[in-house]
């Protein structure tokens, strides 16, 4: 005979076993977007399943790509370092935050010169990367290395071939400098880089390029060039010292910037501050205002103010800068918006 309490019992069991596999499926999330903070994600995510039992999958294909998949609603949220700007993020129902900060560097392969030896001034930096200088020991850059046994080598730039925020940073920043670069290359996420170069997706790309192409320059951002062990140029701030890019210099630069504006993306290339890296940057996050999903929308604000809380000296290690406590708590608040 059929023992009906130990059935009913079993259906329970496996209806409530059902109800948490939903649970936990419902609470996972997706989010893709731009490579520079894959790392510091990837290892929150890791974290994050470990403490709550939820998963987050984030893959790094470009800014443009993170972009334009938030849009089409094809992931929970996405990532860019080229903040969306105010009109297109109301268009599309978008809440951007700032989720961790870093620099772009100017990284370079010349033999027999290692980190901080060669620097380079922005014009300078501008020039090389339009095309324009395309020798180690052109009159320009010996002029900045006084006594430097520059080698008569040629110079291959090399740049991101994906549409990328990193580049929106780098490109900018070079504008800045030089109205040829702006009017040559011009400043985005795809610029017109010269014909000689040399392009690679995703940082990744960029500092395998580099690393193997003697003579080769380009930029990567500071946490992938930290990784790789790479060699920097140092580079003349606004304050006229040569930096050589670290974390501290990339926390000095975000000093006193004012992210109480729509979007919570200030400019901070090129600040004042004696100790300031040049090309400072924020890595952001987009989310809808109102999703489909409820439980999904809850999980990109809990996965994100988990790490924001708990993931600071993760995001340190990997050569990331964490965000001010106080703009920690404007993000918590603008989050508030993702329903």
């Amino acid at each position: 005979m059929l023992d009906f309490d130990k059935l009913a019992r079993g259906t329970l069991a496996a209806a409530v076993g059902l109800a948490f596999s939903v649970s936990a499926l419902a609470a996972d999330i997706t989010g893709a977007g731009a490579t520079f903070p894959y790392a510091v994600y990837t290892k929150w995510a890791e974290a994050y399943q470990s403490a709550t039992g939820n998963k987050v999958n984030y893959q790094g294909i470009g800014s443009s790509g993170g972009v334009k998949q938030i849009k089409a609603k094809t992931v929970d949220f996405g990532g860019t370092d080229a903040p969306v700007k105010e009109e297109d993020l109301d268009a599309a129902s978008l809440v951007q935050v700032p989720t961790v900060m870093g620099g772009v560097t100017i990284v370079m392969n010349v033999p027999g010169f290692k980190s901080g030896q060669i620097r380079l001034d922005g014009t300078t930096a501008a020039n090389i990367f339009r095309g324009a200088i395309t020798k180690w020991n052109d009159p320009a850059i010996a002029a900045l290395n006084p006594g430097a046994n520059l080698p008569n080598l040629a110079i291959t730039v090399a740049h991101r071939s994906d549409g990328s925020g990193t580049t929106f940073a780098f490109s900018n920043y070079l504008a800045k400098q030089s109205l040829p670069f702006k009017r040559d290359v011009g400043a985005g996420n795809n610029v017109n880089w010269p014909v000689n170069a040399v392009g690679g997706k995703g940082n990744p790309g960029v500092a395998a390029n580099v690393q193997k192409i003697k003579g080769a320059i380009g930029y990567v951002d500071i946490a992938d060039a930290m990784k790789n062990n790479m060699d920097f140029v140092a580079l003349k701030n606004k304050a006229g010292n040569f930096i050589v890019p670290n974390q501290q210099a990339v926390a000095d630069a975000a000093a006193g910037a004012n992210f109480k504006v729509k979007g919570m993306a200030p400019d901070l290339l090129d600040q004042t501050h004696k100790n300031a890296w040049p090309i400072t940057t924020a890595t952001y996050m987009l989310a809808y205002e109102k999703g489909g999903d409820a439980t999904k929308q809850k999980g990109v604000v809990d996965f994100f103010t988990w790490s924001l809380n708990n993931g600071q000296k993760m995001a340190e290690e990997l050569g990331f800068v964490p965000l001010p406590p106080n703009v920690v708590k404007m993000v918590e608040a603008e989050m508030k918006n993702i329903k």
